[in-house]
């Protein structure tokens, strides 16, 4: 190239900062450069599809401008993907006219092997290159019991769809407690999903996308953002319960619908519910419980006892002479019920005094050691739902009675029952409690509860109705 053709872009480069301004044309054209120039048009190149897609779309008339300000013999402009071979796409004058070309998966695969969008987006490679994965966390560690059978099926079902079948389960929902392998099942989809090689699958915690999204929007960069992450193959969100902020969860909402309507898996896991997510934009609740939601149950004892047989055997591989004398295995699978978490730090600390001390295991040892991890057994989480089934079968009237705005004397008062019941057994808000009751405002909810309060005083056939409702929903 010429050194009179090198001065004119350098020419056109300063005169096209100049009129965007440094942090666009650092997110759009620093990695641009000059090809050739002949017969009056300009050969220009950038790294990516979606840089040329961008461009094209946003800038042609702009760049082809600030070429034509620089040198009236110009025509066009044809923009190419050095990093492909490609159909030069052209620029005529004086608007661009070109298929908004660019696979997204590409683009997504283009910023996994380390280089992002464009280079001022540290937000866009962080988020894609996903959170850490624990490598023991593998559908082969997982021990599959009664309490999470349906959780492990369906995971595997999905790690296992290859790329043309159709998907399933859109989005997979899994919900449960700390510690009782939600976290397992995910990564297990993902370790198995990425060696099978047929789809990306990329890992996010909710913090994760939270993150990526803000530093997106910090570096200008959030379109490229969005449109990495929507061409991924498979997304796997943890923790959703954490996910904070407007304008990140109408982000989420749109990722979640563009990816399911293009026919790409989505897995989502969560403390609670979608129902239960109240931080959570109504549309986003009601996409996520139109897939498969699944919970994940307490860990039974025989479960437990199991967890702690694979967890020994996953020990000896590093230290071949540790041994746990079943009676210490069901001791601990017998009082130490939180979840699994606590089984692992119970096994850990055996390990630890095994080999600090040179001390064999022994029932005596375990009392002593796991002694704080035997917490007094939990009250049952009580749902709305089942407050309304219960209520609803014991006053013979149906749920949808209880939710509708009927206003007779068979239904009012069971409706009010179960309002006070919702507001006693559970730590949903008033208006949470309204609007599962058909919509209702809170302030009919909080007559609800003062009058059932009220009457419970007096009224000792209803005080003794509410206690059998109350026992049957603990149980």
């Amino acid at each position: 190239m010429s050194d009179e053709n090198q001065g004119g872009w350098e020419r056109v480069r300063s005169r096209l900062r100049a009129e965007v301004g440094d942090d666009v044309y650092s997110s759009w054209f620093a990695r641009m450069d000059l090809e050739a120039i002949e017969e009056g048009a300009v050969r220009l190149s950038v790294p990516t599809r979606f840089l040329k897609s961008w461009i094209q779309n946003h800038y042609a008339e702009r760049v082809l401008a600030c070429w034509q300000a620089e040198d009236d013999t110009i025509g066009r402009i044809e923009l190419t993907v050095r990093s492909a071979v490609l159909k030069n796409a052209v620029v005529a004058k004086p608007k661009l006219e070109v298929p908004a070309g660019g696979d997204i998966g590409n683009r997504f695969g283009n910023s996994m092997a380390g280089r992002p969008m464009s280079a001022g987006d540290p937000g866009v490679h962080e988020a894609l290159g996903g959170s850490p994965l624990d490598a023991r966390l593998t559908f082969d560690s997982f021990v599959v019991g009664r309490s999470n059978t349906l959780a492990h099926a369906a995971a595997k079902q999905v790690a296992a769809a290859r790329r043309t079948d159709p998907v399933m389960f859109n989005p997979l929902y899994i919900h449960a407690g700390v510690g009782l392998g939600k976290t397992h099942l995910l990564q297990a989809i993902t370790w198995a999903g990425n060696a099978a090689g047929e789809r990306k699958v990329l890992y996010l915690t909710a913090e994760k996308f939270m993150y990526g999204f803000v530093s997106a929007l910090r570096t200008q960069t959030a379109l490229a953002f969005k449109e990495a992450l929507r061409g991924i193959g498979v997304l796997v969100i943890d923790d959703l319960q954490f996910l904070q902020g407007k304008s990140t969860q109408a982000e989420f909402c749109h990722t979640l619908n563009a990816l399911i309507d293009a026919g790409r898996q989505v897995i989502i896991a969560s403390d609670r519910p979608p129902s239960d997510l109240e931080s959570l934009d109504d549309r986003v609740r009601s996409r996520l419980a139109g897939g498969l939601v699944v919970e994940m149950g307490s860990l039974g004892e025989e479960l437990r006892l199991e967890i702690l047989k694979a967890r020994v055997q996953a020990a000896r591989a590093y230290h071949p002479t540790f041994d746990v004398p079943l009676p210490v295995l069901a001791y601990i699978a017998k009082t130490v019920t939180h979840n699994g978490r606590d089984l692992e730090g119970a096994l850990n600390r055996l390990l630890a005094h095994n080999k600090l001390t040179g001390h064999a295991v022994t029932l005596e040892m375990a009392e002593r050691e796991v002694r704080d991890l035997i917490r007094p057994q939990e009250p049952k989480r009580v749902k709305i739902e089942d407050i309304q089934r219960i209520v609803a079968r014991q006053y013979n009237v149906s749920r949808s009675d209880l939710l509708s705005s009927r206003r007779t004397a068979n239904v009012v008062r069971p409706r009010q029952v179960a309002m006070y019941l919702a507001k006693t057994l559970t730590l949903r808000s008033l208006p949470e409690i309204g609007r599962r009751f058909g919509g209702r405002d809170h302030t009919t909810v909080l007559h609800a509860v003062r009058k059932i309060e009220g009457l419970v005083g007096a009224d000792m056939a209803l005080a003794e109705e509410i206690e059998i409702l109350k026992r049957q929903l603990q149980e």
